[in-house]
């Protein structure tokens, strides 16, 4: 066939994968289909007749959002709580999280570079790997209503709770980005009498350091949001005082909270692509 006839040839009318593709989009419904009913997944119930006029009624009150001086002033002294809150949690967490990462790479394991990990350093790594599975199993609401109990009211709880389970997700991920990269230069430098932290710093963290910086920058985003929900508990901060204003139906003050909310993670988001510009 000559190229001319190829570049002429008309497209086909269907798709000639839709039999596979309607397959898989009738497996998944199957497959969805008891789980939605096992959840009592029922969204229409919010358009019955008995629902519909509450539902608008309550969302009516989140508008228009309170803008007084004295309402804002205090969300943002709780909404600088809640980022000190967020901020010294993740703080805590990178300073847990970066000792137990580097103890379970196994391409800064010395032992390792015949083949085999030892024995005792196997179990070592073994054993750190348990510990952060333990840690970020756990969420951070169930920690704060730990440290609730211990401390008392306040952020203390809050941080403490975003530490720990901050401490297992950064030591996880960091970990599989660690290992994901090329170990050969760590290698090099290993077998050549360097040390450990000069294999990582100058092995590992040069080729993963955007990475790194990027998921730790979103994990502070995420610690914002944590913090904020830990504030139903009584962690304090701005979602201690959503909770009381949701208990009083101030919608307009939810509202403006909300909004607040949303700036912090557009600031955060924004922070990330410049680190990662900066760093490429």
């Amino acid at each position: 066939m000559s190229m001319s006839a190829v570049l002429t040839r008309q497209p086909p009318r269907r798709d000639p994968a839709w039999t596979g593709r309607l397959f898989r989009l009738l497996a998944a419904c199957v497959v969805l289909w008891p789980l939605l009913v096992l959840a009592e997944f029922k969204p229409w119930t919010l358009f019955a007749p008995d629902s519909l006029g509450p539902t608008l009624a309550f969302l009516a009150g989140f508008v228009p959002p309170r803008t007084d001086l004295d309402f804002l002033a205090m969300v943002a002294r709780e909404t600088w709580r809640t980022v000190a809150i967020a901020t010294a949690g993740l703080a805590m967490a990178l300073a847990l999280a970066w000792p137990l990462a580097l103890l379970a790479v196994r391409s800064l394991s010395v032992s390792a570079l015949g083949g085999r990990m030892a024995p005792i350093p196997a179990l070592l790594r073994l054993a750190v790997r348990g510990l952060l599975v333990v840690l970020r199993s756990v969420p951070e609401l169930v920690w704060a209503l730990v440290f609730v109990r211990v401390v008392g009211l306040g952020p203390t709880a809050g941080v403490l709770a975003i530490a720990l389970t901050y401490t297992g997700m950064l030591g996880k991920v960091y970990t599989d980005i660690l290992e994901s990269g090329e170990t050969h230069p760590t290698q090099a430098l290993l077998r050549n009498g360097a040390g450990r932290l000069q294999a990582f710093f100058y092995g590992l963290l040069p080729q993963n350091a955007g990475e790194l910086t990027s998921y730790t920058v979103y994990r502070w985003e995420c610690a914002i949001r944590s913090s904020a929900v830990l504030g139903f508990v009584g962690a304090g901060g701005l979602g201690q005082q959503m909770d009381l204003s949701m208990k009083m139906f101030n919608g307009g003050e939810v509202s403006t909270m909300l909004v607040v909310f949303v700036v912090l993670v557009g600031v955060t988001d924004r922070l990330s692509a410049w680190l990662r510009r900066v760093l490429a």
